[in-house]
C-alpha cells in the first residue's frame, strides 16, 4: 500500500498484477472502506504479508511489523503537507483487520544507511512511500547506482549507491512538485508575520503558485493540465518553472554522487508523456548525465507489495533499511 497525497493506492501480487486507489477523502468521510475494496480482489487468509507506508515514517529506522509500531510511525503530522484523515482512517482499518503487515519507515536522520553528510545537513529526506518507489526501481532497472526522482504532488529525488539508499532531497528544500515546494523568503516572511503557517505555505509552494490554481487535491494537477492545454500561460509558466527546478535537482545530486548508471522518472509526473510530455521535457536536459528511463506511476504501490515478498521470503534489508521480526 501507498500513503500518497490525493489518494491511498494498493497492488496485489499473485500471478499477476491487481491494482486499485480510493481516495483520502473518501475513506477520511467514511464513504469507502479499504478493508472492504481490499476483501473484493483478495481472500485475507490468502494474503502472506503486506508493506504499507504512512506519512513521513520518521519515527521509524527499520521494515517493522505493525503490531510493533506506534502512533503509526511518525514523530507528528504537522508540516505533513495536506491533512484529510483518510490514511489515517486505512492505517485503522489494517491494523484491526489482523491482515499480517509490515510498515515501511521514511528517510530521515536517524536512517542507518544514509552518509553522515546528509544527516547532518538534514533532519527528514523523503516520506516511507520513496523507499517502495526505490525499491520497484531497483527490481525493475537492475541498476544499483541510480538517481530515483519522484514527481508527482511533491518532487522528491533519492541517492542510490551500490545498491544502498546514500541521501535524499525533499520537496520542502528542493524541487516544485505539482503541490508542494521549497520555502523561499516570501514565504518566511509570510510565517513570521503571521498570515499563514508553514504547511500552508508548503502546500502551495509548487507549480499551483505559480499556475494560479486552486481545487481540491485530487483536482490540482488536472486542472492546471486542463489550463495548459487551453493556452494558459501561467499554466505554461508553472510546468516549465516545476520542470527546470527538477532539472537543477538532478544535476546537484549527480554531482555529488561516487557514481551514477541512470536515472529513473516516475509519478504521475514523471513518468507523464501526455497529454503534456514531461518525460521527455526532463530527459532532454540530463540525458548527457547517463541514461534516463522511466518507470510506472504505480510504482510506490507495486514497490510496498516487492517488499512485502521480499521480507516475507527472508531478506534482511531492504536498500540499506533494516528489516525487524
Amino acid at each position: 500500500m501507498d500513503h500518497g497525497t490525493t489518494g491511498v493506492s494498493f497492488s496485489i501480487i499473485n500471478n499477476e498484477i491487481t491494482h486499485f486507489k480510493i481516495s483520502r477523502e473518501d475513506t477520511s468521510s467514511g464513504k469507502v472502506s479499504a478493508i472492504e475494496e481490499l476483501s473484493k480482489r483478495a481472500q485475507f487468509d490468502s494474503i502472506h504479508l503486506m508493506a504499507i507506508t504512512y506519512a513521513m515514517g520518521d519515527a521509524l529506522t527499520a521494515i517493522t511489523p505493525i503490531e510493533k509500531v506506534k502512533d503509526r510511525g511518525i514523530l507528528s503530522m504537522e508540516g505533513a503537507g495536506k491533512v484529510t484523515g483518510g490514511g489515517t482512517a486505512v492505517y485503522s482499518e489494517i491494523e484491526n483487520s489482523g491482515i499480517p503487515t509490515v510498515v515501511i519507515p521514511g528517510i530521515h536522520r536517524k536512517t542507518p544507511c544514509l552518509d553522515e553528510k546528509f544527516k547532518a545537513a538534514y533532519s527528514h529526506h523523503a516520506s516511507s512511500e520513496k523507499v517502495s518507489i526505490c525499491y520497484n526501481a531497483f527490481l525493475e532497472t537492475g541498476f544499483k547506482n541510480m538517481i530515483v526522482s519522484d514527481i508527482s504532488s511533491n518532487t522528491v529525488s533519492i541517492l542510490i549507491e551500490d545498491g544502498v539508499i546514500k541521501g535524499a532531497m525533499d520537496a520542502c528544500i528542493g524541487a516544485m512538485g505539482i503541490m508542494h515546494g521549497p520555502l523561499d523568503l516570501e514565504m518566511l516572511r509570510d510565517i513570521d508575520d503571521g498570515f499563514k503557517t508553514a504547511n500552508e505555505c508548503f502546500s502551495r509552494a509548487g507549480a499551483v503558485k505559480i499556475a494560479d490554481v486552486d481545487d481540491e487535491v485530487g483536482r490540482m494537477k488536472d486542472k492546471i493540465i486542463e489550463n495548459y492545454l487551453k493556452g494558459d500561460e501561467k499554466a505554461k509558466l508553472a510546468f516549465e518553472t516545476m520542470i527546470m527546478t527538477i532539472i537543477m535537482e538532478i544535476y546537484g545530486l549527480a554531482g555529488i554522487a561516487n557514481k551514477v548508471d541512470a536515472i529513473v522518472l516516475t509519478g504521475s509526473i514523471g513518468s507523464m508523456q501526455g497529454p503534456i510530455d514531461v518525460y521527455s521535457a526532463i530527459k532532454k536536459e540530463i540525458k548527457d548525465i547517463v541514461p534516463v528511463v522511466r518507470i510506472g506511476e504505480r510504482s510506490g504501490s507495486i514497490g510496498s507489495a516487492q517488499i512485502a515478498r521480499a521480507v516475507f521470503n527472508g531478506e534482511k534489508e531492504i536498500l540499506g533499511i533494516p528489516v525487524v521480526k
